[in-house]
């Protein structure tokens, strides 16, 4: 899955869906995290309050990548796939 984001909340909805694909309650995510449930659920619920440092913490604990890269980058890739 590949998601283009370009804004905070999307980032929110992705954790989260991402989250209850693994059928994985707040609760436990939290405790895996070493958070309380109220922590977790406002970090989805709004993410722009996230430091760099916590995003990259729940994406890998989500089995997720954070990748950056250019538009021109993303259509070179798109090209070589042809």
């Amino acid at each position: 899955m590949q998601q283009k984001l370009t804004t905070a909340q999307q980032v929110g909805h992705l954790l989260t869906a991402s989250r209850k694909s693994q059928a994985m309650t707040q609760s436990q995510m939290a405790a895996r995290l070493g958070i309380s449930q109220a922590r977790l659920s406002e970090l989805e619920q709004s993410p722009g309050r996230l430091s760099v440092d916590r995003l990259l913490v729940l994406v890998n604990a989500l089995g997720l990548e954070l990748i950056l890269r250019s538009p021109a980058d993303a259509h070179e890739h798109a090209r070589s796939e042809w």
